[in-house]
């Protein structure tokens, strides 16, 4: 095995850890920054930025850029995004889940029911039409995907109705299912795993960066990871994730999201796909996950990693539409960074900027390193405001 097509929204972590375990790597996806880029035998474009669109892609657009690479392929790795993808018409073997598996594990009300059914802790659920049942406060998020930034919390009846109607207009056609769920205080965390048809193991379990406001203005989207996420909750937290994944019959690398409460850890949910807390997993334990993830179709599962340092990730959100210009993308270049946009791109408001990164002795010591990084970033780009009156795409520019 050798040439190797990875797909999804943003795949530029599983591409470079492909590229790094020695494979020759074409790419797909809505970004092709330009780390993915320097990694890659060959990208194109996936021109569909909406979770709602990716779902209904028709896999004959796959083949046809799979024709255009020039290169016969041992084997499709579908990331984010693209996992409920039929691929049954590929010419090679898809590394992932079956679809059946992945849409049971993806749909956080049919986990909420298996849950209760296992007796594995988790938040109340309830269905947008049982307004009279419903004890607040409640988290309202699409039923599938989302990253965090289309959650919202309501306190009230008021607040629930005014965050219906905002969904209402944010997906006009009425076809995202929203899910209702208890609202739970605690520290969003995850466990990292690798999984066979006979036996899971969890690599380590990671702290999640929700909301951080120094990353995004976004109050739930996802900034990021710490790794590894030291509490006396751990093993407990591995054993469930491990148990969930012989459950629903995953394979490969995937995760589960935690919330750890004053009570205990409370599943969210799972993520069968390579997750984004690959590159700290990777730094923090000097583990291969794209190579363990192949070995996982083979039978093969790796000795438990030890854990060496910490690692950090902050995934770093543009607050305004910036045109990326050379000079800010040097900027970028000389952080420790990941996710590099490329000359003449354009990042939206809310949309991530880039990747930083730090490895310490302490999670506390990593954090702090990547906070200078985006504030140096940050700063950068509010001087460049002052100094042009506007730092947005010209007419024509890109």
């Amino acid at each position: 095995m050798q040439n190797i097509l990875i797909i999804g929204f943003d795949t530029r972590n599983i591409v470079c850890s492909a590229k790094r375990a020695g494979y020759t790597v074409c790419s797909i996806d809505a970004f092709r920054d330009h780390d993915l880029r320097k990694c890659t035998y060959a990208s194109a474009l996936l021109e569909c930025r909406d979770p709602r669109e990716l779902r209904k892609l028709d896999p004959a657009r796959i083949l046809e850029r799979m024709e255009g690479f020039g290169l016969d392929f041992d084997a499709v790795v579908p990331g984010s995004g693209l996992e409920y993808l039929d691929c049954r018409n590929f010419p090679c073997p898809v590394l992932a889940s079956s679809p059946q598996a992945v849409r049971e594990a993806s749909d956080k009300r049919r986990l909420a029911k298996r849950l209760e059914t296992l007796g594995i802790p988790h938040p109340a659920c309830y269905s947008p039409e049982e307004t009279d049942a419903i004890e607040f406060p409640v988290m309202l998020k699409p039923a599938a995907g989302g990253g965090g930034i289309f959650n919202r919390v309501a306190r009230n009846r008021e607040e629930f109705q005014a965050v219906l109607e905002e969904f209402s207009l944010l997906d006009p056609t009425g076809e995202t299912d929203i899910m209702v769920q208890e609202f739970l205080e605690g520290t969003p965390s995850s466990v990292s795993l690798l999984a066979t048809e006979k036996e899971a193991l969890s690599l380590a379990v990671n702290e999640q960066l929700i909301g951080t406001p120094w990353l995004s203005r976004m109050p739930f989207a996802y900034c990021g990871n710490v790794t590894p996420f030291r509490t006396e909750h751990a093993g407990e937290m591995e054993k469930l994730a491990e148990e969930l994944m012989l459950e629903f019959g995953l394979l490969g690398s995937n995760g589960v999201d935690f919330l750890l409460t004053e009570k205990g850890p409370v599943v969210l949910e799972i993520n069968p796909r390579f997750q984004g807390s690959l590159d700290t997993v990777e730094r923090a334990t000097d583990l291969n996950l794209f190579e363990a993830h192949v070995n996982c179709f083979r039978g093969e599962i790796p000795e438990k990693p030890s854990v060496k340092r910490f690692a950090a990730r902050g995934v770093l959100y543009s607050d305004r539409e910036l045109f990326i210009d050379r000079t800010l993308m040097d900027v970028i270049l000389g952080e420790e960074s990941a996710d590099i946009p490329c000359s003449g791109s354009v990042a939206g408001p809310d949309e991530p900027l880039t990747s930083l990164f730090a490895c310490a002795p302490t999670g506390e010591e990593a954090l702090h390193s990547l906070k200078e990084g985006a504030e140096r970033i940050k700063d950068f780009i509010d001087r460049e405001m002052e100094k042009q009156g506007e730092y947005l795409s010209p007419a024509g520019k890109t």
